[in-house]
């Protein structure tokens, strides 16, 4: 019996063969997507087939960051990669590094590096973006003058704003020179000073678009000194002229919402501005209606006339309850003096005179108090209470001679 090899052998052999292969190892490949299967780990599965057969291919999700759309089943696209042999199944398929739609493909290759390129250069940059003016007064509208797109935005604009100025640069937005009069109307409307420009169509395909994804197109945005909206095709179509606008509409009816104000929601907007206003001016009024009634009361009770007053008012109390003090101390004293005097009637030499007592004096004038002041022959002076009387010193007897 010959040599006998294993399963693994005869794999790793056809594995080697295919990658010596230089035809293999980088070919295109041209077909129908079929069993198109988006993995979890990032991975996409598919088949590509054609009416002769069919071969398995893999897109790694390394890979993938380079695909500009969603693989479908039923594409026509044409595959980049190299044919290489899965040891463990024993199966070849290709593994695929680019793909791109078939038939679209060249476009979508002009688009991407087109793209890429304006966008290295900063076209696409977002410092470069001006604001759309919210109030504008003059419209200018890049598009063809018939169809569904130039309807569309007038209508809207008229809708949000009755006293809209609308300038029509009409273009032409498909076929050969499409591109240059998209330009030159750019140019025009901004030299006609405009407060924005709408550049867009309807909806279409690729090719009816492309001209929004030529370079020259692109320029007379980026160079436009007035802010500028691109309404192109419908929200999921994409062009160059979308990335390079100051602003992108999904559709033209959107552009033309987004650059003409609603005048009746604005006159709304400011009535309810007026009346909150109003109510603001009303109660800052009312405030300072208190706080001036508050001054003019602080003012009255600081003024010098109400200070005068004031005090005058407490001169009068303290004179009252100093003509209170001075006659209750008046009162006092005078019953003190009463009494006094009752007193002093009961000491008085008069009122002991007039009950029957005599003052008896020398006759020097001094006061005889005993019979020892004076001698037989002596005058004296005795006085009563309604006179005096003269007299003289007959004999003298005192209190012991009486009693013996």
């Amino acid at each position: 019996m010959s040599s006998v090899y294993t399963v693994g052998q005869i794999n790793a052999y056809i594995k080697r063969m295919f990658t010596q292969d230089f035809l293999l190892s980088r070919v295109y490949v041209k077909g129908e997507i079929s069993n198109c299967k988006y993995h979890t780990s990032g991975h996409i599965y598919f088949s590509l087939k054609d009416e002769t057969g069919t071969i398995s291919c893999i897109l790694f999700a390394g890979v993938r960051k380079g695909l500009t759309f969603r693989l479908e089943n039923g594409q026509r696209v044409v595959v980049f990669g190299g044919v290489n042999v899965y040891e463990r199944d024993g199966t070849y398929q290709l593994y695929a590094k680019e793909v791109r739609l078939d038939g679209l493909g060249e476009l979508y290759e002009r688009y991407e590096a087109l793209k890429r390129e304006l966008e290295e250069m900063g076209m696409f940059a977002q410092e470069y973006k001006q604001p759309i003016p919210r109030f504008i007064r003059t419209l200018g509208v890049v598009t063809a003058p018939t169809g569904a797109a130039v309807r569309d935005i007038i209508h809207v604009s008229k809708r949000r704003n009755p006293g809209i100025r609308i300038i029509l640069y009409p273009a032409k937005v498909q076929g050969e020179g499409a591109a240059e009069s998209i330009a030159a109307g750019i140019h025009a409307l901004d030299r006609a000073g405009v407060d924005t420009i709408i550049v867009g169509r309807g909806g279409g395909s690729i090719e009816d678009l492309w001209a929004f994804n030529e370079e020259i197109v692109a320029r007379a945005v980026f160079e436009c000194s007035t802010p500028i909206i691109s309404a192109v095709g419908h929200e999921t179509d994409t062009t160059i002229c979308d990335f390079a606008a100051d602003l992108r509409a999904p559709t033209p009816s959107a552009g033309a919402e987004l650059a003409v104000d609603d005048v009746m929601r604005t006159l709304e907007q400011l009535a309810r501005c007026e009346d909150r206003f109003q109510g603001m001016m009303r109660q800052r009024l009312r405030e300072a209606g208190s706080r001036l009634k508050q001054y003019r009361l602080q003012f009255r009770l600081n003024s010098p006339e109400h200070k005068i007053r004031e005090m005058s008012q407490l001169l009068t109390e303290k004179e009252g309850k100093l003509q209170y003090l001075i006659d209750a101390k008046l009162k006092l004293c005078k019953h003190r003096l009463a009494v006094y005097i009752e007193k002093w009637k009961g000491l008085s030499p008069l009122t002991k005179l007039e009950q029957g007592y005599a003052l008896v004096t020398g006759d020097d004038g001094k006061r005889v108090t005993a019979v020892g002041q004076i001698k037989e022959k002596d005058r004296l002076w005795l006085y009563l209470a309604d006179g005096r009387i003269e007299a003289q010193v007959q004999r003298i007897i005192q209190n012991s001679d009486e009693n013996v």
